[in-house]
């Protein structure tokens, strides 16, 4: 577990404020089918709040984002569905480049980053080159990514460096893994933000939310805007982090106050 970090306090929201915010996106489908509309459009309309979300965080003074774009297994998806999503995020990585740069925010991916499509890949890497003198907000996009993959392949760079005598028995604590992981800089997600009410974390940053806090938001990815973040981010201010321990000054269960 990485080390708890001073709370950042918000008055307007009534308490302590995420420094880092993952979110699952999900509900895309659902919420096209709902509307009688193909899954395509669910996708489309997704990148609306991804906008909006991201822009609301980096005026909020959010240090991170993570939002789980595509896993391992949408690889799955049937081709032309697939195939769609590619061609969505290639045309993201190119639009927003705009939004990115007026609101400061850095982007930068994570997951099996090569699986991408050759196309794909080199607008991530020009918008990710782009934005990276940005000081403001990480945006970070998992693309291709799944927990378990991530420790599968920390660990194989790990067995090269313990055969390579780089690293030592001795060394090995907690946090030892971490520095083989995707991206071993960025803290920890304060907050996990699921949408459209399911409960499951789906393979999603599985070593680093040991510790966050999770709120399920019912709506679906689509719908979830400005409104929807205030309100996970009200959810939040009124959380006690005690990462395992005990808050000093909390009442223990069915004690009498002096």
């Amino acid at each position: 577990m990485s080390r708890p970090r001073l709370q950042i306090v918000r008055p307007e929201l009534g308490g302590p404020f995420p420094e880092h915010i993952a979110i699952i996106m999900d509900g895309n489908g659902r919420w096209a089918k709902g509307r009688g509309m193909m899954r395509v459009f669910g996708h489309k309309e997704g990148i609306g709040s991804v906008r909006e979300i991201t822009t609301e965080c980096a005026r909020m003074g959010v240090k991170s984002l993570t939002l789980y774009a595509f896993s391992v297994e949408n690889w799955k998806r049937p081709r032309q569905e697939v195939g769609y999503l590619m061609e969505l995020l290639e045309q993201f990585l190119v639009d927003e480049r705009p939004t990115l740069m007026d609101n400061d925010v850095r982007l930068r991916a994570i997951g099996r980053i090569d699986d991408l499509p050759e196309a794909a890949l080199a607008r991530l890497r020009e918008t990710e080159r782009l934005t990276a003198n940005n000081e403001g907000m990480l945006l970070r996009l998992a693309l291709s990514y799944g927990a378990r993959a991530e420790i599968a392949d920390a660990l194989k760079r790990f067995a090269r460096d313990v055969a390579a005598g780089t690293v030592r028995e001795s060394e090995i604590d907690d946090e030892t893994l971490r520095r083989y992981l995707y991206d071993s800089t960025t803290p920890d997600p304060d907050l996990l933000i699921r949408t459209s009410g399911e409960l499951r974390v789906s393979n999603f940053l599985l070593w680093q939310i040991s510790y966050s806090e999770l709120y399920v938001a019912k709506e679906c990815w689509p719908e979830f805007r400005r409104p929807q973040l205030l309100a996970a981010l009200e959810d939040y201010a009124r959380r006690v982090r005690k990462f395992g321990g005990l808050v000093v000054d909390a009442p223990v269960p069915g004690e009498a106050k002096a």
